[in-house]
């Protein structure tokens, strides 16, 4: 796609979490598998200071929800919001004016935290401090500027543990850690370009050394809006790797939402006013699994028509979802499990005769829809009500909303996109003013900027620039520095990083968890012989797979070091059974010969020992 001409317009916040412990207690910032106490609390929302209250707050709250919290062996009573916040952490700001210089930014003269309310039990209290610490900066990606508007300081939520039916579960571990979130200007165009940009604020924040590592300490919003279309929040992703994909696919979904308002003005389409019928002496007899449930839990089916959305509510020919999962995810807020819409049906047990029944008890014409909802009567009122609201504003075009990231790249509706109705001053917090002699210090010593770090990864440990810029970008620098440094030659632990570990990822594994230690065990007993490079991928999927140290992988694979002859032995035999094809394909035969003797050996032999050998057999041969 033409991305410029379409008018796309990215901006992204990145929330890291620092290592400078919690915002506004003293308690650890390490996570915890067992809780002691638990206590539950019901949320709602409260009005700014200018009186009004907040959209996204308000939905929040009708949702109905209860939160139980669960407190770990370090948890304190301000996490649980008994005790009133203790004084900002001093090295938390300290390491947030670090990345305000880092930026080129402009300091605040005073840190005022606020409150934003935030009632989806992330935050005991029904909201979340933060605070602004710098304004107008910029980074260079490429030949391009990108503006950083805003650096603020704000604690992490409670980690959510499960959910059943009304009630959410969250973990006070992680609640109170500080993050740095980063804002910049919607000057990103491309979808390359938000990925180019994440990367650079990430690989900054690294630098700092003052920042948290592992999964989940790092996380992106991104806002993006096309032209006609408006500003959609994706909110949360982690994954670097789908950032682009998120881009590309929101610009799928708002392009098809505007092909679907111009359709609907062509065709007259008006402001539906809901005539909800109850349909469920229809489905008396009914094999849909879904409605049939409702009905012996003495729920009903309701239904409403949609004049003049037919055809609309489901997938393009291409497979770009349009109305029907947009409504249905508007649906669930109400407390149902989704909706049944005409363009999907029949299907999922609902017949041609009942289909055809509903069309005629709602007097639906050629080109109009509908939609079924089957639950508890209260509970499919609000969601046919909640489903219209949406159908309306697709009249409109694309709604502003917050949306959460799924696996695959898509997106799926979170709830309205929260406005400044939700800040009101924070009383319990003193304000904190910046010292000139503090930010001259900072100044005075900034780390290492990341390029300079890939020319001297290059200088140093003879490593491509193309193999530095990638343990950069990565985030793997600090580990490969350690290993390369006293441990392990600096090409094979530069490979181990960028080759081996997206190898054992494709096998359903997670590498990142693998600990230093480990990798310094690894390198270890390479270098001491134990075994051949080869084995590297195969031992550390071994440790991950099983949950054993180095020594029991080997044990357990098998592996072994061999004597020099023996490995001759291995390559003549296996020369002199392939005589033929050897002349046949001459020095060509060298890559499927190495295969054969790479497999028989088990990574018992370093594969340049064995080349040489071959090529010299080969040579010998022909």
């Amino acid at each position: 796609m033409d991305y410029r001409t379409l008018g796309l317009k990215v901006g992204i916040e990145i929330h890291q979490q620092l290592n400078t412990g919690k915002l506004f207690c003293d308690c650890q910032t390490e996570f915890s598998d067992e809780h002691h106490k638990e206590f539950v609390r019901h949320l709602r929302p409260t009005q700014s200071e200018m009186g009004e209250i907040d959209r996204a707050a308000l939905e929040e709250s009708e949702r109905k929800l209860h939160f139980r919290y669960q407190t770990v062996p370090c948890s304190c009573l301000v996490e649980a919001d008994e005790e009133p916040p203790h004084d900002a952490n001093r090295r938390a700001i300290e390491a947030s004016l670090e990345m305000t210089c880092l930026l080129g930014m402009i300091p605040v003269d005073e840190v005022h935290f606020m409150r934003k309310i935030v009632i989806d039990g992330s935050n005991t209290g029904g909201f979340q401090r933060t605070a602004l610490i710098a304004t107008k900066g910029s980074i260079q990606v490429g030949e391009k500027e990108i503006g950083v508007s805003t650096i603020c300081l704000e604690e992490d939520a409670a980690r959510r543990i499960s959910e059943h039916g009304s009630e959410v579960t969250y973990r006070l571990d992680r609640l109170g850690i500080p993050l740095i979130e980063i804002a910049t200007d919607p000057d990103i165009s491309t979808p390359e370009e938000a990925r180019l940009v994440a990367e650079r604020l990430g690989s900054l924040l690294r630098a700092t050394k003052k920042v948290r590592r592992g999964i989940g300490t790092i996380r992106e919003d991104v806002n993006i809006s096309v032209s006609g279309g408006a500003r959609v929040e994706v909110k949360g992703a982690q994954e670097l790797r789908l950032l682009h994909v998120y881009v590309e696919e929101e610009v799928k979904r708002q392009i098809a939402l505007l092909e679907v308002k111009k359709t609907l003005r062509e065709r007259g389409a008006k402001r539906i006013e809901p005539d909800i019928r109850d349909l469920s002496a229809l489905f008396r007899e009914t094999r849909c699994k879904v409605v049939k449930g409702a009905l012996e839990s003495k729920g009903r089916v309701l239904a409403v028509k949609l004049p003049k959305f037919g055809g609309l509510l489901g997938p393009t020919e291409s497979g770009v979802k349009r109305l029907g999962p947009e409504m249905a995810a508007h649906a669930r807020v109400a407390g149902v499990k989704g909706l049944f819409h005409s363009d999907e049906l029949p299907g999922y047990g609902v017949t041609v005769a009942e289909v055809e029944d509903v069309a005629s008890a709602l007097a639906v014409e050629p080109g109009d829809a509908f939609m079924l909802v089957s639950d508890e009567e209260d509970k499919a009122r609000a969601a046919i009500a909640k489903a219209v609201e949406r159908a309306n504003a697709a009249i409109e075009g694309v709604p502003e909303e917050t949306r959460d990231p799924l696996p695959d790249g898509q997106t799926v509706y979170s709830r309205p996109l929260p406005g400044k109705d939700r800040m009101y001053p924070e009383t319990d917090v003193r304000p904190i003013l910046n010292n000139e002699a503090v930010l001259e210090s900072i100044r005075l010593n900034l780390p290492e900027m990341p390029e300079a770090k890939v020319a001297r990864f290059v200088n140093d440990f003879g490593i491509s620039k193309e193999q530095a810029d990638a343990l950069v970008k990565e985030g793997y620098e600090d580990e490969f520095e350690l290993l390369a440094s006293g441990f392990g030659n600096p090409q094979v632990v530069a490979r181990i990083y960028l080759n081996t570990y997206p190898e054992l990822e494709k096998l359903g594994l997670s590498p990142s968890s693998l600990s230093l230690e480990t990798m310094k065990d690894v390198l270890t007993s390479l270098k001491s012989g134990s075994f051949a490079k080869e084995a590297v991928s195969q031992i550390l999927a071994s440790v991950l797979e099983n949950g054993h140290g180095v020594a029991r992988a080997v044990e357990t694979l098998g592996i072994e070091t061999i004597d020099m002859d023996a490995v001759r032995a291995v390559c003549d035999r296996i020369v002199k059974s392939r005589e033929k094809f050897i002349r046949e394909r001459g020095e060509n035969s060298l890559g499927p010969l190495m295969g054969i003797v790479m497999k028989e050996l088990r990574g018992k032999v370093d594969g340049k020992i064995i080349s040489d050998i071959l090529s010299e057999r080969i040579k010998q041969l022909l």
